[in-house]
């Protein structure tokens, strides 16, 4: 009996034995699993991140336009003649109907006075024959003058007549070509080179340029869009005068913003665009004619939109993505929808909710549950600026 009470203890004791090993197996794995949970899982990468905000998008669509005259109008000689005066200054703003140039006047002022002479000389005939014709009228009916010599008076009195209209044609002739000696601008506007010197013998039948003169003040552009946006641009049109942006070349500094004042009627084939036409009031004469300009039309606006930088996007084979920044800093590459992208922002559709914070600088380090510290600028920091700022 005491034997089988010793074979009892023996296994109780190695019972504890073993359950005791178990425990301490067992807290030990607890102990190593919630070290490696608490180690890093790789290094830390610096990154900059902005939040992604809600604002109102304007619907752009771009296009390439060449700077044109308000008018232009190229000034030419309407009489033969010598230059005796020129009345501006090369690049001189001008007035419509200041002075330009002055062709000698005096053969012009000869013919003038010749043809007024022609005329009081063909007027005295005149009052001569109709007294003439007066007597002859009273004296018909006595016998003393034929029906035949009053017919022939009265035919003298109707040529004289007739000569009289004639010379006022004349002298109206001679005034105009006098006129046309003292050449004025046709319009208000700047004044080119000048073509011809003083002393220059021009002809009118040479078709000679002797100025162009162009007005900047309003001006246009001439550009086109593709045809895709040809439904939409016509319907906001029609509500209201669309708003276009002329850029440099460099498509970044804004030059001016004017008014869509022409929608052509008809798409060329040849190219699938639409050619527009804008009005720029240009007051500080950014635009010159014959200008290359990036046009930026905005045809509608998106209101109250989810928006953060461009460069916050990436491409992937499955399409866009974006690196979320999530509390613990660590981050979540996660797939989004790109309604739009324009002036550095970018428009989502899905994928990212207000207010979340994107990553827009170190994405290219980054994967999956990446470790990350914010560098400046901070999460406060706008979304993005705007591009098309006045440099």
């Amino acid at each position: 009996m005491a034997r089988f009470r010793a074979s009892g203890v023996a296994v109780i004791a190695t019972v504890l034995v073993v359950a005791a090993g178990g425990y301490f197996v067992l807290q030990h794995l607890e102990g190593e699993k919630a070290r490696s949970a608490a180690r890093p899982t790789g290094p830390v990468v610096p990154v900059t991140v902005a939040v992604a905000q809600k604002r109102d998008v304007p619907v752009i669509v771009r296009g390439l336009g060449t700077v044109q005259a308000f008018k232009m109008v190229t000034v030419k000689t309407r009489v033969d003649g010598q230059i005796v005066k020129i009345a501006f200054e090369e690049g001189q703003d001008v007035k419509e109907g200041d002075p330009l140039f002055q062709i000698d006047p005096r053969p012009f002022q000869a013919t003038l006075d010749q043809a007024k002479a022609t005329k009081k000389k063909d007027e005295a005939q005149l009052e001569g024959a109709q007294l003439d014709l007066e007597r002859y009228s009273k004296l018909i009916g006595s016998g003393y003058q034929s029906r035949q010599s009053y017919d022939q008076q009265q035919a003298t009195v109707d040529a004289l007549k007739g000569s009289i209209a004639a010379d006022q044609a004349a002298i109206d002739n001679a005034q105009l070509n006098l006129s046309y000696a003292d050449i004025r601008s046709p319009i208000a506007g700047r004044t080119g080179q000048r073509l011809v010197d003083l002393g220059n013998l021009v002809q009118a039948s040479q078709n000679t340029a002797l100025v162009t003169i162009t007005q900047i003040k309003p001006i246009f552009v001439n550009f086109t869009i593709p045809q895709y946006a040809n439904h939409n641009l016509r319907k906001n049109q029609a509500k209201s005068a669309l708003t276009a942006v002329a850029y440099a070349a460099d498509d970044k500094f804004k030059l001016a913003e004017g008014k869509v004042t022409l929608v052509d009627n008809q798409i060329d084939p040849a190219t699938g665009t639409l050619r527009l036409k804008a009005e720029f009031a240009n007051t500080d004469e950014r635009l010159w004619p014959g200008e290359f300009v990036n046009v930026h039309l905005t045809l509608s606006m998106r209101d109250d939109v989810v928006t953060v930088p461009q460069r916050a996007i990436l491409q992937g084979a499955t399409g866009y993505y974006a690196f979320i920044v999530k509390p613990d800093n660590t981050v979540e590459r996660r797939s989004v929808e790109v309604d739009a992208q324009q002036d550095e922002i970018a428009v989502i559709g899905k994928g990212i909710a207000l207010g979340e914070k994107v990553v827009i600088d170190g994405q290219y380090r980054l994967s999956n549950g990446s470790k990350v510290r914010v560098d400046q600028p901070t999460a406060n920091s706008p979304a993005a600026t705007p591009a098309g700022k006045e440099g």
